[in-house]
């Protein structure tokens, strides 16, 4: 999957509005990504590493995971 050109050299993405932090080397579904895009609600982190958004409070999204969509509040 290509990067979005926003994130183009972040791995891991986050979502505001779920907490769910994807892997863009290994994520293969598109339209998740595309839909974070569109909506604005997407995170890096820096360092860019697994680690720092599980310091956030982020948890690494698997296929089929699915959590309630939340306003973001920053």
């Amino acid at each position: 999957m290509d990067r979005p050109a926003r994130f183009e050299h972040t791995r891991f993405l986050g979502d505001k509005r779920t907490q769910l932090v994807y892997d863009l080397d290994s994520w293969t579904d598109g339209a998740v990504i595309d839909e974070i895009v569109a909506a604005d609600t997407g995170l890096c982190f820096g360092p860019d590493t697994l680690v720092e958004a599980r310091n956030r409070g982020y948890t690494l999204a698997r296929p089929g995971l699915r959590r309630r969509h939340r306003r973001p509040r920053a």
